[in-house]
């Protein structure tokens, strides 16, 4: 076959020269800006744009429209607001200018500048969305009606919605709308985070999981989802797990992190145990929402009980979480500084959470409702709410130690005595309440020289002192007058009082008629001789001498007496 020679032959090689040639110069072709935000590289997108900028290509203002937008979705709220508030400046604004400065405002916490620019915004749907979740922030219920009346049948109003739902706590109306939203826009997979934290606000976890799972098959590089995963792992696991899920996302150094580092370096200190907390924490005060709350969680358990009062009582509770611990900090504050408005607080702190609809049947709901019995001093009723979560709490020395508070007031010395003795926490084995409680169950359950070992384990301090007016006057009442005599004795030499020297007295007399009845040995005649001559009081001489002829006329010997 003869080849057609209408055009001339090319010299050999100069084919492939052109073909490379064309491939370097597609490789030098800038990239596109549309290319970044479809990838969701606000950072390289960001980049490109102050490049554009810094040329006479980007002079213009859409080069500052796009940049104000890359540095908002990348979660760089200040910027954004800095390159809206330049455009708002200018003679020809745009008119989305002003609801996006507005909106700039609300995610950066200033809710008032947010307010008054929004009102500049032409009348639109995000103008009335962005006014129904101020409304929200301001608490003004009537125009959060208004508003939301205002919503349309929308995915955007819908998910505003839902949002709504979600921070008021209505987490099963949000869950329907996400579902509804789904059902005719199963590509919207964002839409199972959103689900996935509904679930684990409703303590579902396993289901959260499960919710979760798709869209971090398809995102693995969302710090939200891994970030509520990890929540997820905490809840089902421990902390180390949870650590274990964000590593990868710590570790990283991709600008595009950035505008979550802190949620992450929070949720840290609480799957650390509140290692790092005082580091950590108070910058986070206005930034991560739940920091207030944990930082007072964390003084709370290192007995700072002011510190933990301060940064919560000004905090209006919406959530059960939040109510609970108002009343953990208003306890703490009104026993330890004697104030009933606190303990008052407290108690219906803790009723509301466990009398409420959504509460009442859950472990938290039970607890909250057994402290406010326990604050009424209603133990019967502390005793019903307890008793129906205990198999959760089989090893739980918190629970543990307020149970068996609860049967001792109630009179069940026996239990109680047997859950005091389950607790191993060193903390709470040294502390009065316990050691007191212990003591007093020890006498009535006929122990009384087991609770005067824990006296003598004791150092010399006022809870010692007060341990020894318990063991006196119990002992006492149960006619265990010999340790009842001993304990007197160490009371009346540190405080001779006319009122330790009676009790001493009588619990001398019980021992010698118990002794005289057969029901008590002998042999503790002779230390209740030597209690009775470590006194300067004349009636004591007369009741050895009373002994001693006993002594001798029953024929017992009275050497030592």
């Amino acid at each position: 076959m003869i080849l057609s020679r209408s055009k001339p032959a090319q010299p050999a090689g100069s084919e492939g020269a052109g073909a490379s040639a064309a491939k370097e110069k597609k490789k030098k072709r800038l990239p596109k800006l549309e290319d970044f935000v479809q990838a969701r590289d606000y950072v390289g997108a960001i980049t490109l744009l102050e490049f554009l900028r810094s040329t006479e290509r980007g002079s213009g203002g859409d080069t500052a429209l796009w940049l104000a937008y890359c540095c908002f979705h990348n979660g760089d709220y200040a910027r954004a607001r800095k390159e809206y508030e330049s455009l708002s400046e200018g003679e020809s604004c745009h008119p989305d200018v002003w609801s996006n400065l507005a909106c700039c405002y609300f995610m950066l916490g200033m809710y008032p500048e947010a307010e008054t620019v929004i009102q500049k915004a032409p009348k639109s749907f995000l103008q009335n969305r962005l006014q129904f979740h101020l409304s929200h922030k301001f608490g003004d219920e009537k125009k959060l009606m208004v508003h939301h009346q205002a919503l349309q049948n929308k995915i955007e109003d819908q998910l505003s919605l839902a949002a709504i739902h979600y921070l008021r706590t209505h987490y099963q109306e949000a869950i329907d709308i996400y579902k509804k939203i789904l059902l005719d826009n199963r590509d919207m997979l964002a839409l199972n985070v959103y689900l996935a934290m509904c679930y684990h606000k409703l303590d579902y976890y396993d289901v959260s999981q499960e919710v979760l799972a798709g869209y971090v098959q398809q995102h693995p590089d969302s710090v939200v989802a891994n970030n509520l995963k990890a929540c997820n792992y905490y809840k089902l696991y421990n902390g180390k797990a949870a650590e274990a899920e964000l590593k990868v996302l710590m570790d990283t150094t991709s600008p595009s992190f950035s505008f979550a580092r802190d949620l992450l370096r929070h949720n840290l200190v609480i799957f650390r145990g509140g290692e790092g907390a005082l580091q950590v924490l108070p910058p986070l005060l206005g930034v991560v929402g739940e920091a207030r709350l944990n930082l007072a969680i964390y003084h709370l358990k290192q007995g700072n009980i002011e510190e933990a009062y301060k940064l919560i009582k000004d905090v209006e509770p919406s959530s059960p979480q939040e109510y609970v611990l108002k009343a953990v900090a208003n306890t703490f504050i009104g026993q330890e500084q004697g104030c009933p408005e606190n303990v008052r607080l407290a108690q219906q702190y803790f009723q509301l959470v466990g009398s409420s609809a959504s509460e009442c049947d859950t472990i938290p709901g039970r607890q909250a409702m057994a402290s406010c019995f326990f604050l009424l001093r209603q133990f019967e009723d502390v005793l019903v709410y307890l008793t129906s979560i205990k198999s959760y709490f089989f090893n739980n020395d918190e629970f543990n130690v307020n149970y068996a508070q609860a049967k001792a007031a109630t009179g069940s010395y026996t239990e109680a005595e047997d859950v005091f003795l389950l607790i191993n926490s060193e903390a709470i084995r040294n502390d009065y309440i316990y050691l007191s409680w212990l003591t007093r169950c020890f006498i009535m359950n006929s122990k009384p020289q087991q609770a005067w070992e824990l006296y003598l384990k004791m150092e010399t301090s006022a809870d010692s002192f007060n341990l020894l007016q318990v063991i006196a006057n119990d002992c006492y009442k149960m006619g265990q007058f010999f340790y009842a005599a001993k304990a007197f004795d160490v009371l009346e030499r540190l405080d001779p009082s006319p009122e330790f020297w009676e009790g001493k007295r009588g619990a001398c007399v019980g021992v010698f008629q118990l002794v005289v009845a057969g029901q008590e040995p002998k042999e503790s005649l002779r230390e209740i001789v030597a209690i009775l001559r470590n006194t300067a009081q004349p009636q004591a001489e007369l009741i050895v001498l009373a002994i001693r002829k006993w002594a001798r006329d029953s024929r017992i010997s009275v050497s030592g007496l």
